[in-house]
């Protein structure tokens, strides 16, 4: 029995290296993947545990399939070690001596015999049953991730199924991270460990929390600035009449930003935060497929683009992280970062937070906080830079095409 069924993989990986996937395969793969990632019985795959270990193997094994080839220090894994310091003011140190949590990043690679290699990237572990990072008040749970990030991991494996299938001028690197959930450390980690040199990098694709295209299908697209040639590229591609909401820093809280560090371009893709984010309910059911493979066409057409260019300058972007106050109160919402519009709009209301108790809804678009203008995500951040806890402020915000006016207090 067991031959039996080895000789029917055998067949299977011979098909699947002659025929490039058809968009019906390319959704039922994506479906399979964020499903298995997403299951329970990975227990949130969070860096150092049994789930993070069987995701790492079954990515490892998608690869395989597809064919590229392994690019790890052993195999397709790279392994590295975090030890976490006991002074909170101390970072954490990421190697591979001592002792620590131990995750892996998986590698694979596409050599097409070129001088220059594109990076495309996703973490794949999350929050396992939630901790410091879940935004969950009830009881310990599992936090399976689908959107954040078994959907960009996911369209990883998919990129790599279509690109393995055609010929390209440059090389690509796959790489699904681990560690991300803590603070970036596989793409840290990789950075300074790479399994390619750095300088024949042209350019690092970042795909977190892609799984949510929404009814306008809105697509934000953050790093626009780290190359001259992108903003222009991005526009030539968008056949599906995406709605592109642009950003240009290289800067965020994803892997992307590993990689800019490194003075590389960088894009980071991503269709929105939602009330789902570090909750439980963050499953694979409420996934939308059909916009997850959107997302995947669009990011390949936008490489055979810039397959036009010569390779990518860098450039460095004025990071909005940077300019960001250090503030010491939350209003409790969940920022619309698809929003265009002029001021800040709620995608979620945190409970027992200042926002709830002022009666504040998701939808609701603020437009003045105490004495400062709102006009978009900066403006509102550096307005609560302001306040400290105990002070009350007057918000006024746009509701079903009124504006309102309530009192919050920190």
């Amino acid at each position: 029995m067991k031959i039996y069924r080895l000789s029917i993989v055998a067949v299977s990986l011979l098909l699947a290296c002659n025929s490039a996937p058809t968009d019906e395969i390319l959704l039922q793969n994506l479906k399979t993947d964020v499903s298995y990632l997403a299951a329970d019985k990975l227990e949130g795959r969070a860096i150092g545990t049994s789930g993070e270990e069987q995701a790492a193997t079954y990515l490892a094994e998608r690869f395989a399939e597809i064919g590229i080839s392994p690019k790890g220090t052993d195999g397709y894994f790279q392994e590295f070690t975090v030890s976490k310091p006991t002074n909170p003011h101390e970072e954490a140190v990421i190697g591979t001596d001592g002792e620590g949590v131990t995750g892996r990043n998986v590698i694979g690679f596409i050599d097409n015999q070129s001088e220059n290699t594109i990076v495309i990237g996703a973490h794949f572990d999350h929050l396992g049953y939630g901790g410091a990072g879940s935004l969950y008040r009830g009881d310990s749970a599992i936090h399976n991730g689908a959107d954040d990030n078994a959907s960009g991991t996911a369209a990883l494996v998919a990129l790599a199924d279509i690109l393995k299938h055609e010929k390209h001028p440059s090389n690509f690197l796959f790489i699904a991270f681990s560690g991300e959930e803590n603070g970036l450390w596989g793409s840290n980690y990789f950075v300074k460990n790479p399994t390619i040199d750095l300088s024949t990098v042209n350019y690092m694709i970042n795909m977190d929390m892609v799984g949510r295209l929404n009814e306008e299908n809105t697509l934000a697209i953050n790093g626009v600035g780290t190359s001259p040639s992108f903003v222009a590229a991005l526009e030539l591609v968008n056949s599906d009449s995406l709605k592109l909401v642009t950003s240009e820093s290289g800067v965020g809280p994803s892997d992307h930003t590993s990689f800019y560090l490194q003075d590389l371009p960088v894009l980071h893709f991503f269709t929105g935060q939602h009330e789902d984010y570090h909750r439980p309910s963050d499953d694979s059911e409420k996934i939308n497929y059909e916009g997850l493979l959107k997302v995947v066409e669009y990011i390949h057409r936008l490489i055979g683009q810039l397959d036009n260019e010569p390779k990518l300058a860098f450039t460095k972007t004025k990071d909005s992280s940077g300019d960001s106050p250090r503030f010491t109160v939350t209003l409790g919402v969940v920022p619309d970062y698809l929003f265009d519009g002029k001021g800040m709009r709620i995608d979620g209301v945190s409970e027992d937070k200042p926002a709830q108790a002022a009666g504040l809804q998701k939808g609701d678009i603020i437009v003045q906080l105490g004495d400062s203008t709102i006009v978009d995500m900066m403006s509102y951040m550096r307005s609560l830079g302001a306040f400290q806890k105990g002070d009350e402020a007057q918000v006024v915000y746009e509701r079903d095409g009124k504006q309102l006016e309530t009192k919050v207090k920190f």
